[in-house]
Formats: C-alpha cells, sequence, structure tokens
C-alpha cells in the first residue's frame, strides 16, 4: 500500500506542479508585453519631460521605469527557470531530495513567489515543493540563507532598493539619446550627486562641531565682586582664585560641569560676603542711631537754655523799666 500511495502522490504532484508551471509560464508572457508597452510610453513621457526643461520630475520618474525594466528581467528569469522544472518534473518526482542542478531554479521559484503577485502561480508551484521537500528547504530560499542556491541576479532585480545614481544617468542619457534629444546631463548629475545633508541628526553634529571648534580658543574666567571695605583678599589669594577659575574648555561635557562648579562656587563666595555684610552692617546702624539721639538730646538742651536766658533777659529789661 505504501508503494501504490507513493506512486500516486508522485502523479498528483508532477500533474499539480506541471499544470502550475505552464500557467505561470504562460502569464509571465502575457505580463512582458503588457509592461513592455508601459515602459515604452513612461521612456516617452520622461524624454517630453526633459524636452520641456522639467528635469526634477524626468529624475523621479527615470526610477519607476528602472523598476520596470528589472521586474521584466526578473520575469525573464523566471519563464527560464519554470521551463527547465517543468523538462525536469520525472527527475523531480523520482528523488526524495531535491536534485542538485535544480536547486537553483526551484530555490529562485520559492524566492520569487511572494515578490511577483501578477503571478500567483508561482505561489502554488512553493506550496507543492514545501509538502515536497519541507519547510526548512523553503525558508532558506525565502530567507536568502547561504546554502539556499537562489540566482544572484534574481535577487538584484526583484530588491526595493533605490537605483545607483550612475544607472540612473545612464537611462536618461539612453532615453534622451533614443528621442534624438540635445539634452546637457550637467545639472542633473550635479543634482543626483549632491550630497544631502541628515535632517534628523544634522543639526546636533553642527552644534557639537561649532562647540568643539570654539571650545579651545576660548577661555572662562570670573571676576569676584568689590567688597567695599568689608571683606580684604591678599594678592597670594587672588592669584589663586584666577588660576582656579580660569579652565581652558576642552569638551561639551567638561566645560559645563567646569562652569556649573564655578558658578556654584561662586554663588556660595557671594553669599558668605553678604552675611558678613549684614551682620558687620547692623553694629553701624545700632551706633548711627545713637550718635543721632545724642544730638537730638543735646540740640533739644539748647534749646531749653536759650529759652531761659530769654525769659532772663526779658525780666531784667522790665525791672529796668521800673
Amino acid at each position: 500500500m505504501s508503494l501504490l500511495n507513493q506512486l500516486f502522490n508522485r502523479g498528483v504532484f508532477g500533474a499539480k506542479c506541471k499544470t502550475s508551471l505552464t500557467l505561470a509560464i504562460s502569464r509571465i508572457k502575457l505580463l512582458q508585453n503588457k509592461r513592455d508597452l508601459q515602459l515604452k510610453l513612461m521612456r516617452k513621457e520622461i524624454a517630453q519631460f526633459l524636452q520641456a526643461g522639467q528635469e526634477p520630475i524626468a529624475r523621479i520618474r527615470v526610477e519607476h521605469v528602472i523598476r520596470e525594466q528589472n521586474m521584466m528581467a526578473a520575469y525573464a528569469i523566471l519563464e527560464l527557470f519554470c521551463e527547465f522544472v517543468n523538462a525536469r518534473i520525472p527527475i523531480i518526482e523520482s528523488q526524495r531530495e531535491c536534485p542538485t542542478d535544480l536547486r537553483e531554479a526551484i530555490a529562485s521559484i520559492i524566492f520569487a513567489a511572494p515578490r511577483c503577485s501578477d503571478v500567483p502561480d508561482l505561489l502554488q508551484i512553493k506550496n507543492l515543493f514545501t509538502t515536497k521537500y519541507g519547510k526548512e528547504f523553503v525558508l532558506a530560499a525565502a530567507e536568502l540563507r547561504p546554502e539556499s542556491g537562489v540566482n544572484r541576479e534574481l535577487i538584484e532585480k526583484l530588491s526595493v532598493c533605490a537605483p545607483p545614481v550612475k544607472i540612473r544617468l545612464k537611462v536618461l542619457k539612453d532615453i534622451a539619446q533614443e528621442h534624438n534629444l540635445e539634452w546637457d546631463s550637467s545639472n542633473t548629475e550635479a543634482e543626483l550627486t549632491k550630497k544631502h545633508e541628515d535632517l534628523l541628526a544634522g543639526s546636533k553634529q553642527i552644534n557639537n562641531g561649532a562647540v568643539l571648534a570654539q571650545a579651545p580658543t576660548k577661555h572662562v574666567s570670573f571676576q569676584l565682586p568689590p567688597s567695599n571695605g568689608t571683606h580684604d583678599i591678599t594678592p597670594a589669594e587672588s592669584n589663586k582664585e584666577h588660576a582656579r577659575l580660569e579652565v581652558p574648555v576642552t569638551n561639551h561635557k567638561t566645560s559645563s560641569h567646569i562652569t556649573n562648579e564655578i558658578e556654584t562656587s561662586q554663588k556660595s563666595q557671594d553669599a558668605g560676603m553678604l552675611t558678613d555684610l549684614k551682620i558687620e552692617t547692623r553694629p553701624q546702624s545700632s551706633e548711627i542711631l545713637e550718635r543721632a539721639r545724642a544730638a537730638i538730646a543735646s540740640a533739644e538742651r539748647a534749646t531749653a537754655a536759650a529759652r531761659a536766658a530769654a525769659e532772663l533777659a526779658k525780666i531784667q529789661y522790665g525791672m529796668q523799666k521800673s
């Protein structure tokens, strides 16, 4: 019974695989013809943009043209692989493991199946090979493992990365030459080769570069406030303070740390000086008040003496008249 099941399964796998491969080949040919017409129209539009001087639009459209060309090249490779596997189905059915000479073709079809949505027959072929060789074989091809054997050119053609600058310039020049346009490509070459700044991290890099460039030439120096006669500083102490406060800024982080320490030390010194001034001004203000009070008392005594003298003078003057 097991032999009959194997023979039956082999027949089912071969029939299904042959049908899916035939449908995939015919569908790929139809898509190639359709994309070829679209590609010609797109190249004509780009030539019109170049002739009208609208080079920015042409630079954007040419990327889509390159992707279409890559997809057509990928379809051509897949068509050859499908025809090759279709011709070797009896060998595939007779062996449990994948034949060495068919590994690249089968792995490439499995890799391209989810990336070519216009050809759904490739997904059916992938499912058939999953049941034939197991999930590990399919995962190795889908994840591009070293032992997968996927075609290198097919990987490049199905890549979603932006096309290089050289290829874009070459396609634009080919389009201009194809439509007999006298197009000067210097502006486009300068625009494509220009290095654009990173807007996400560019400002930080510029600020850090400016700080590092200016840091070695600047020195942080502070002068102590005048003492107003309340706190005398000797020359030795002033030299020490000046040497301690003048620190060359060599790094952004170290300079901020040093300036914070200097500001805290200066604030503490200012606070100490203010307390000394308050302590010393309190006895001075009390002495001034006492002196003012004494002056007022003496003035009052002088006024009283003057009044008494005036009264005495009046009395004497009255006695003389009488």
